[in-house]
């Protein structure tokens, strides 16, 4: 228990006898860069933290190379959310919702939807997806259904999120157990007092306690090994080129036509709220003649 606490990082911990795993993630840096251009209310701007938390726990359990998706799509105030996590922690997200509706609670937030779990390998290959509905009266507890369908795995997820940090943690139970001096009854016992243990951790220690502690609580009695994990960070795929390549297909008429209405062609990028922003020069240049070729030697 030795590695210094972190944010922006998923950590890993073993209990050493017993079938018993547990992922801890606290975002901070990462969570801030990823609403520097966009304006959630608190309601909207926590469930989006608790869904970007969640997905770096979902991608921290698998062994893949590729991207993971997590989108909610119900008929409540958030009509749509969806997070991206890549197997190397790269996060981005977003969520669309109708402030009028707004109300406290995950069930008025949502209402009633699907939870879709998306997993996309870089090597090719029909995508996994698991579906659940968005009930349990929290995201956390859609997790946990999404394991016992999909993973079939015992599983316990707590989430937190607020205007500084998003976070959370998993334990999980693992297939095996009972071997050596230990008995299954022992793995038993050990894994419903992790889960028992986990669940009276609240918002504040699952945001700002150090991962040692919560670990440590979380095992309690038994021998628990806290791994130096791996950073998170925020990362949009967005750039002005690629924001060039989609005025380019508008058309040149379209953009002069915009451009003329509001003296500049701004773009925002439907992820991370990032504008881009065009002028004249930039619109003249973009659909100009094409470069006159120079011949490699004169005839």
């Amino acid at each position: 228990m030795s590695v210094p606490a972190s944010t922006d990082r998923v950590r890993r911990f073993l209990l050493e006898e017993h079938p018993v795993r547990g992922q801890i993630v606290q975002l901070e840096g990462a969570w801030a860069a990823l609403r520097e251009h966009a304006h959630y209310p608190p309601a909207v701007r926590d469930l989006l933290g608790e869904a970007i938390a969640a997905a770096v726990l979902l991608a921290s359990t698998l062994k893949f190379e590729g991207g993971l998706t997590l989108q909610i799509q119900g008929d409540g105030a958030v009509r749509l959310l969806v997070v991206q996590c890549t197997h190397d922690f790269r996060v981005r997200g977003i969520a669309q919702y109708d402030g009028t509706r707004l109300a406290p609670g995950f069930a008025q937030l949502t209402g009633t939807g699907l939870m879709t779990v998306t997993i996309e390998s870089v090597q090719g290959g029909a995508p996994y997806q698991g579906i659940v509905r968005l009930e349990g009266g929290s995201l956390a507890a859609c997790i946990d259904a999404y394991f016992a369908t999909s993973e079939q795995l015992p599983t316990h997820v707590r989430l937190a999120a607020d205007a500084s940090r998003a976070g959370g943690l998993l334990v999980q139970r693992l297939p095996g157990g009972g071997e050596g001096t230990v008995s299954q009854a022992q793995d038993d016992t050990a894994w419903q007092r992790v889960r028992e243990h986990a669940a009276q951790l609240d918002a504040h220690d699952l945001l700002y306690a150090p991962a040692e502690s919560l670990a440590r609580r979380s095992a309690t009695v038994d021998d628990v090994r806290l791994f130096a994990g791996s950073p998170v960070r925020f990362e949009c795929r967005c750039s002005r080129e690629r924001v060039l390549g989609v005025l380019r297909a508008l058309g040149e008429e379209e953009v002069q036509s915009v451009l003329r209405e509001q003296g500049k062609v701004t773009a925002t990028c439907e992820f991370c709220h990032r504008p881009y922003e065009f002028d004249a020069i930039d619109v003249a240049q973009l659909f100009g003649p094409p470069p006159v070729p120079v011949p490699d030697r004169l005839n």
